[in-house]
């Protein structure tokens, strides 16, 4: 590696240093949207919540005090009024603590909710969710948004309370420590704590460091167990269980050892924390002692001098307890940080992205096309003289895989036409599927153009890709996507027709099997269904959208040919133009043109006399 680049890695290594304060920061924005959002209102009650358990606190802190008074002067009456404002003050304690921790868990689902909704807007717009996952930039950036970012919010809900309520306690803690000790013991606490910060800053960085490595690795042990519950069926046809455990427990092992190695830096900050806590709670008794062998309680008489002592103990001990209480808060903030850095992280990276997506380049026909200006000659194909709507033209389009130099095509010109069906052809490997992301905006051409007519929606230009997508619902909701069930309402077809459209596709026993299109919802169709059920329910999905174009990527290849011909001709009579990606010679007769990739960068485009003509 260049010295610029571990220049630059070093400068962003997830530590708790100036990054981790400017993701921090940014994402503070995020669960204050504004000062009039119910967060701000939650943390001003936890304010006022706060302030009011201090004073609460302090008069509880001075029982002891008041009961070595009355136990000294042997009075009984003064005992029962000192007992029952014991017992008012505790329950009004644990009623501030409760409200308290009830008003922290609020936030929590508060914060977690609008950077949740920051993120999912990033995420789900374009293509960014596909071009962050198939980037490789991120790792795991599902676990980023779901398990990363939860813990943060948790974490720091549950230190955010302290830290707001600490400058106000320890101001005035050190008010009353200077009225019993001069400045002595303000002092005495703040150098105890400055070194003791000093100190926890430099054990916090590597724990926040190893917090992240942690994260990333618990996210790829779980991707692998998740990879293979996916393809489970496909595995246990190789009777793949032993290699698979192996590569599943190395994952283990490299989480394992990442997890010991945080323990370890966990441990010195542990000893730090701890050490600190226990000198702070002796450090109050030896402040006291300047003024007491300073004489200056020697006039006080015994039962008020250890009533005193109570009571200026009880500043001290508070005060210090006040600071080692942040200083016990390093191992939350530490893992606050180390996950802060991975959804800050996530967060630049989506940003980036959908600052960079690529829009598909939609231009809105004025006037039908000029015939002269067609790329491929049509004389010999029977088309109706008024279909000029156009899908999309291809111009001087060059395209290679991402980070490959390697051209698939070269200079490809055609165009998708109403009534004109394309089936593109070639050689497995030659740019078939590759061309269809290309178009689609999934990948970036070498240069050329992609010019759509028609807005890429389920009513215009829909594709069915190799791999058949199904979301969790019921089997309605998978005809219907990528539409919800309140969005198409506009769509004149009835449930009656979905059962005619599955019955033609040969799917009336899936219905069967699922109680019906709305009476069972599953969380994974891909194991409901047989690869050939996928793409019989695409084409189920395709007749109820009825777009005017489709673009098929081979989306009959686990389909019989009788049952393709019906398709296809379903197809034909809803006047669908179709561009399809093909080895069978059969598909022919339902396409006027061949678009043939021949490897290389080569192609021909000519029609095809054998087909059938609408």
């Amino acid at each position: 590696m260049d010295s610029g680049l571990q220049t630059r890695a070093k400068h962003n290594k997830p530590v708790f240093g100036l990054l981790f304060f400017k993701r921090f920061a940014k994402l503070t924005g995020y669960m204050f949207p504004s000062w009039r959002s119910v967060q701000v209102l939650i943390c001003i009650l936890l304010l006022i919540l706060g302030l009011l358990e201090q004073v609460v606190i302090f008069y509880i802190g001075n029982i002891p005090s008041k009961y070595y008074k009355v136990f000294g002067d042997r009075d009984m009456a003064g005992f029962r009024e000192k007992t029952i404002m014991a017992v008012l003050l505790i329950t009004a304690e644990a009623f501030i603590k409760a409200s308290t921790l009830y008003l922290v868990s609020v936030l929590y689902i508060k914060w977690r909710g609008c950077i949740n909704a920051k993120i999912h807007k990033l995420y789900f717009t374009d293509l960014v969710y596909y071009t962050v996952n198939m980037a490789g930039k991120i790792d795991n950036p599902d676990q980023r948004i779901t398990q990363d970012l939860d813990r943060m919010c948790d974490n720091f809900s549950q230190i955010f309370a302290p830290i707001i309520i600490a400058p106000f306690t320890i101001a005035y803690y050190l008010y009353k420590s200077v009225q019993s000790t001069s400045y002595l013991g303000p002092v005495g606490v703040l150098s105890f704590f400055i070194v003791a910060t000093v100190i926890n800053k430099l054990l916090m960085s590597p724990v926040v460091h190893y917090v992240f490595r942690r994260e990333k690795m618990e996210g790829n042990y779980r991707f692998k167990h998740m990879l293979l519950r996916a393809n489970v069926e496909s595995a246990a046809f190789y009777r793949s269980g032993e290699i698979e455990k192996f590569y599943t427990d190395q994952r283990l092992h490299r989480l394992l050892r990442t997890q010991h190695s945080l323990i370890l830096r966990q441990y010195a900050l542990n000893f730090s924390v701890n050490i600190f806590d226990y000198l702070g709670g002796i450090l109050s008794y030896i402040l006291l002692a300047f003024p007491i062998f300073n004489g200056d309680f020697d006039s006080v008489s015994p039962s008020d001098f250890s009533s005193l002592i109570s009571a200026n103990s009880f500043i001290f001990m508070y005060l210090i307890n006040c600071f080692t209480r942040l200083i016990d808060l390093s191992l939350k903030a530490a893992e606050v940080a180390g996950n802060a850095h991975r959804v800050g992280e996530l967060i630049e990276e989506l940003q980036q992205v959908k600052d960079k997506q690529r829009t598909l380049n939609y231009v809105k026909d004025s006037h039908p096309p000029n015939p002269a200006s067609e790329q491929v000659e049509l004389t010999d194909i029977n088309i109706d003289s008024q279909m000029t709507q156009k899908a999309l033209t291809v111009s001087e389009l060059t395209y290679a895989p991402p980070k490959s130099s390697d051209i698939l095509c070269k200079n490809l010109t055609f165009q998708l036409e109403a009534g004109v069906n394309i089936l593109v052809t070639g050689d497995s490997g030659c740019g078939k599927s590759s061309l269809l992301r290309v178009i689609a905006g999934l990948w970036p051409s070498t240069n050329g153009s992609v010019r759509f007519h028609e807005v890429v929606s389920p009513s215009k230009i829909l594709f069915l890709p190799q791999k058949p997508y199904f979301t969790d619902g019921t089997l309605k909701q998978q005809v219907i996507y990528p539409l919800k069930e309140t969005d198409h309402g506009s769509v004149s077809l009835d449930d009656e027709t979905i059962h005619q459209y599955m019955e033609l596709t040969g799917l009336q026993t899936l219905t069967e099997r699922s109680l019906g299109l709305e009476n069972y919802s599953s969380n994974d169709w891909y194991q409901e269904l047989s690869p050939g059920e996928m793409q019989r329910l695409s084409f189920v999905r395709l007749f109820f959208h009825q777009p005017k174009f489709a673009v098929l990527d081979e989306a009959t290849s686990q389909i019989g040919v009788d049952l393709e011909r019906v398709l296809y001709s379903k197809c034909q009579e809803l006047g669908i133009t179709l561009m399809s990606v093909g080895h069978r010679k059969t598909l022919r007769e339902f396409h006027q043109l061949e678009l043939r990739l021949q490897g290389r960068g080569n192609w021909t485009i000519q029609p095809i006399t054998d087909s059938i003509i609408s």
